[in-house]
């Protein structure tokens, strides 16, 4: 169990009040580190935060709310982890945004720099500003849940899906340029996991139906089983890993996409 020993870590997890975000937070700690939780709205992420101290004991978790169309905000996210923490060892980059539905046509300039802005530029921002001191102490791990909208097409989320695109970018740039520093840099992929983000997907039972049908596991992912992929590339059984996407979707990429 101590290649997946996170004791002594802290960890920043963006878009962590609730989904995915929340379920690495919580897997995290159970791992043994110490998380901020940080979304949009203070209460949303004190409510988070209060539910994690009260189950695994206080000073586990802080709530930093942050927005990430905001670089000073964030700047105060960084800021106000290491006057608590003293570290940061792990960044979690989860938060994203998706404004627009259907063809590319359709997009407005606004529409496409907001998916851009949210999905790439602030992940470059967050890395940039905790690169530092992981260059200092020779040690870190990013993390950029990313998407398999970045692996295929679509006529429906197709900005969506170039700026998850960019994602894996960004992680095999970032891995080549941090490798010399020990500072690993990867990437996980999801498919349609239950969460808020993809309730239009599988709430509907005939859509539901239509995933399982093309996932070869048969069923649609919970948010756990992506924190169980981010619990490796934090710990030190993910220590050769680096530059990479994990794909987590139950094998839907390998049957020709949804």
């Amino acid at each position: 169990m101590t290649l997946f020993d996170l004791t002594g870590k802290v960890a920043i997890i963006t878009g962590s009040s609730r989904g995915i975000g929340r379920a690495i937070a919580e897997a995290f700690v159970e791992a043994g580190a110490r998380v901020v939780i940080s979304s949009r709205k203070q209460p949303a992420c004190e409510a988070v935060a209060d539910a994690i101290n009260a189950r695994y004991g206080e000073g586990r978790a802080i709530a930093v709310a942050a927005s990430l169309s905001d670089k000073a905000a964030l700047e105060a996210l960084v800021a106000e982890t290491r006057a608590h923490f003293g570290r940061i060892d792990v960044l979690v980059c989860n938060a994203a945004s998706n404004p627009y539905y259907g063809p590319m046509a359709g997009i407005t300039d606004e529409q496409f720099r907001k998916i851009f802005d949210n999905n790439v530029l602030a992940n470059h921002w967050l890395i940039n500003m905790l690169a530092p001191e992981m260059i200092e102490r020779k040690d870190g791990a990013i993390i950029i849940v990313s998407s398999i909208g970045g692996l295929i097409g679509s006529d429906v989320i197709g900005a969506y899906n170039i700026s998850k695109a960019a994602d894996f970018q960004l992680v095999r740039n970032l891995a080549i340029e941090f490798g010399r520093h020990n500072i690993r840099v990867n990437a996980i992929a999801p498919g349609v996991i239950r969460t808020d983000f993809a309730r239009a997907l599988w709430e509907d039972p005939a859509a539901e139906a239509e995933l399982r049908r093309v996932t070869p596991l048969g069923r649609i992912g919970e948010p756990e089983e992506i924190a169980g992929a981010a619990v490796f590339l934090a710990s030190r059984a993910g220590a050769y890993v680096t530059g990479q996407a994990i794909v987590v979707d139950g094998g839907t990429t390998i049957k020709g996409g949804l």
